[in-house]
């Protein structure tokens, strides 16, 4: 099991510096404060997944590719014990690369799970029209997709590209999904 790490923080300063970015500037591009910014970079604190999402955005790059110092190189096969986990303690998400993205692959597999009475809100995709298949494996899901919701109950699938706002909502049950994610068009 992979989680947060000292890897993770300098890789997200180096995205930002390649950039020519300042915190300040990335603060008001990402709407994150400028000391979050700064204690995720200096491996205080781990990211949230909203904050993943934000910067994700601003650097159009998707949520993967920011993990991605936590992977290893690309394997045809990884046991469920390498697969690698990320945790978000204060939304009560977890996110599992269950296919670890390769830029050479076009499609990867994501499962997601969110403890009940949560919500994780993304103001815009990091991959404007990427694709998402959503399968709920177990529990019920609220999903918003740019303005248009989904109640879904164990084993319905929701399709769809993403080009605006998305929400993802727990209840009383938790969830726990597979996400299917391809490149746009």
């Amino acid at each position: 099991m992979m989680m947060y790490s000292e890897t993770l923080s300098n890789y997200l300063k180096k995205l930002r510096t390649d950039r020519d970015l300042t915190l300040q500037a990335l603060a008001e591009q990402s709407g994150i404060s400028r000391a979050s910014l700064s204690r995720i970079e200096k491996g205080e604190v781990s990211p949230t997944a909203d904050t993943l999402g934000a910067l994700a955005t601003v650097y159009g790059l998707p949520i993967s590719v920011l993990l991605s110092p936590l992977e290893r190189d690309f394997e045809p096969l990884i046991r469920r014990g390498d697969q690698q986990l990320w945790l978000d303690d204060r939304n009560g998400f977890e996110r599992r690369s269950v296919s670890p993205p390769s830029r050479s692959l076009k499609c990867e597999l994501v499962e997601g799970a969110l403890s009940p009475n949560q919500s994780i809100a993304y103001s815009a995709p990091a991959m404007p029209g990427q694709e998402h298949h959503l399968l709920l494996l177990s529990g019920a899901l609220s999903i918003t997709v740019e303005g248009n919701v989904y109640q879904l109950k164990t084993g319905d699938c929701v399709r769809y590209r993403l080009y605006g706002a998305s929400q993802f909502e727990t209840g009383r049950q938790a969830a726990r999904y597979l996400i299917a994610l391809a490149a746009g068009e």
